[in-house]
């Protein structure tokens, strides 16, 4: 068994769809990036990439490969569970905090934990999503930001007998 750590902030801006976990949030503002902004499926991806010995997001997906302008981040995650798959890993379980005093986290928070299983491959009793507000401290509070940190466990697949 190995676990990796991730994390993710994007700037939210006025008029971006707000995809968080892979699910839209009800929210006049959305995260800022050359995909879609995904701050929780880019720290997922950066845990579980830890985890399997993979390069990071920004390595696998450039910000600047025009191939990855707008990129849905959920096609990223699937992308990188099939590259830690190749490489014998696959994914026990994923934790994540979500730290913003933007959109409300707890109302999505059992649709992201589905999305974010469906992506892996593993139940949703396997993924937590915690939201935290930031108490109006640092560069994030007053809604203008979105952290994201995850970690996740992977457990070497049995190699197939020939």
């Amino acid at each position: 068994m190995r676990v990796g750590l991730g994390f993710d902030v994007h700037r939210l801006e006025a008029g971006r769809r707000c995809v968080l976990g892979g699910v839209e949030l009800p929210h006049p503002a959305g995260p800022v990036g050359h995909s879609d902004g995904d701050a929780v499926l880019h720290a997922v991806i950066d845990a579980l990439t830890g985890a399997a010995g993979l390069a990071d997001v920004g390595s696998l997906f450039p910000d600047d490969d025009e191939r990855w302008k707008d990129a849905d981040s959920a096609a990223l995650l699937t992308a990188v569970v099939g590259l830690a798959a190749d490489e014998g890993w696959r994914v026990g379980n994923v934790d994540v905090v979500i730290a913003t005093e933007g959109p409300r986290i707890a109302p999505a928070r059992d649709a992201m934990r589905a999305r974010i299983a469906a992506l892996l491959g593993i139940a949703a009793d396997a993924v937590n999503v915690k939201g935290k507000t930031l108490e109006g401290l640092g560069a994030l509070a007053g809604g203008t930001g979105v952290a994201a940190q995850a970690i996740c466990l992977v457990t070497r697949v049995p190699a197939e007998p020939r």
